[in-house]
């Protein structure tokens, strides 16, 4: 803590952090700690353990965000050790969440699929391969909805046609079922982005850098298409014959649900909602996982963006807790789902958290938001939410970053438990983008 900008701290928070001087804890209006009840019940929550330093941390928190000139009851805190809340700021009320919304998509998705789910594409030839790789017909692309289907999975699934002796396609390729490539919102990108990764002399510059990612020596794919690439209904497809030749097979799900929480990337998260059923199942999945109270969560999209998104900053608690158990059941932790604090950047580039944390972030133009885990030493795992509407993100965050520091330091600092370290890193082993061994021959399928 002696590296931080202490002037930036809070009094209170410094207070706390430095040791006792005069006790002198805030309330400013609408906290009344003595007023605090729990009315819901649920599996995640069990009843209230005071703890006047985390209540005197959390007054001075929302003090602080007052003197600043924030209103009061637009702040959200509900922190929670085990199955019982400690410390609280309108912790009922629905906020605005912006991508706290990716915790109940995470939820769903989990409660939908098991964590080693893949999201299979099929490639088939609709035509006559011929003794010199010319394929005369067309080339058949069957998505299944992959949210990860990046360069490196369409130059190596390439490479696995041209294995099978396929050197040109005189026709088309034709695209079938939900398919989107490199996070494209509109379909006619995607599609001209599977073009270009067949053959690496149209790769875009992109392309190229995600080529550098690979196994050094992995070949360079030279299909050439004679014909355009165009998406095609699936009934199109029927009672055609199609010589399926090769599945592809994502990236397991965790690992999805991993890379679109540490980016927080709203188009795979738009997908894997979909995936589920859109919105509504959403909320009916996350609802029935964490026991939610009724009218405290509310979305009209799967990844956060727009106001209309709301949820309550113990409905985010409910759900980190409710996607651990779900997790634990299957070996893994929230720090596999969420980024990690110290081994993931993307949204927590820049932030100040404490380490080991498995935190999940939110932004909007007037929304900052926080939620996950903050490992102590005297108890354990402490679950949190913090809900900001203003218009200061920067400071928002930075606040939100002292008020968990002062809450670890008051807790003793500690490293996650050894089950909740992540098992889950991008980029390496079964988690790495291009691995040719999920790309199966029909051969291969068949025999399993």
């Amino acid at each position: 803590m002696a590296s931080l900008p202490l002037l930036t701290l809070p009094l209170g928070l410094l207070s706390i952090l430095l040791g006792p001087a005069e006790p002198r804890p805030l309330h400013p209006s609408g906290f009344n700690p003595t007023a605090l009840q729990i009315e819901w019940q649920s599996p995640w929550i069990a009843g209230l353990t005071r703890d006047p330093v985390v209540e005197a941390i959390v007054a001075d928190y929302v003090a602080g965000l007052r003197r600043r000139g924030w209103s009061v009851p637009d702040q959200g805190v509900w922190i929670q050790v085990g199955q019982t809340v400690v410390a609280e700021h309108q912790g009922s009320v629905l906020m605005p969440a912006a991508s706290l919304t990716k915790l109940a998509t995470t939820l769903a998705a989990v409660q939908t699929w098991p964590l080693d789910h893949s999201f299979d594409t099929l490639v088939g030839l609709r035509g006559t391969l011929h003794s010199d790789g010319v394929l005369s017909g067309d080339l058949i692309i069957q998505g299944s909805g992959d949210p990860l289907f990046v360069w490196e999975e369409g130059i190596v699934l390439v490479n696995r046609l041209q294995e099978l002796g396929i050197r040109r396609v005189t026709g088309e390729v034709l695209v079938a079922g939900p398919f989107t490539m490199n996070f494209n919102e509109r379909q006619a990108r995607s599609l001209a982005d599977l073009k270009q990764v067949m053959s690496a002399s149209t790769w875009p510059r992109e392309a190229r850098t995600a080529y550098d990612n690979l196994t050094p020596g992995t070949p360079q794919p030279s299909l050439q298409i004679d014909g355009g690439v165009r998406w095609v209904p699936a009934t199109d497809l029927e009672n055609v014959p199609i010589d399926w030749v090769v599945r592809h097979r994502s990236l397991p799900l965790v690992a999805i649900l991993k890379a679109m929480n540490i980016y927080s990337n709203n188009i795979m998260s738009e997908m894997v909602a979909d995936l589920v059923g859109g919105p509504r199942q959403v909320v009916t999945k996350a609802t029935a996982a964490a026991d939610l109270p009724a009218g405290e969560l509310s979305l009209a999209n799967g990844s956060g963006l727009g106001v209309e998104n709301q949820m309550s900053a113990r409905v985010a608690v409910a759900m980190t807790v409710a996607l651990q158990q779900q997790l634990a059941a299957q070996g893994f932790s929230v720090a596999d789902v969420m980024p990690v604090a110290g081994e993931d950047v993307g949204t927590l580039i820049d932030r100040r958290l404490p380490l080991t944390a498995a935190v999940k972030t939110g932004s909007l133009a007037e929304v900052s938001s926080l939620a996950g885990m903050v490992p102590t030493a005297s108890r354990g795992p402490v679950w949190f939410a913090i809900i900001n509407k203003g218009w200061d993100i920067p400071d928002l965050r930075i606040q939100q970053d002292l008020l968990l520091q002062a809450i670890q330091a008051h807790w003793g600092v500690a490293d996650a438990p050894p089950e909740m370290r992540t098992k889950v890193r991008m980029q390496t082993g079964p988690f790495r983008y291009g691995d040719p061994s999920r790309n199966q021959v029909a051969q291969e399928v068949a025999s399993e």
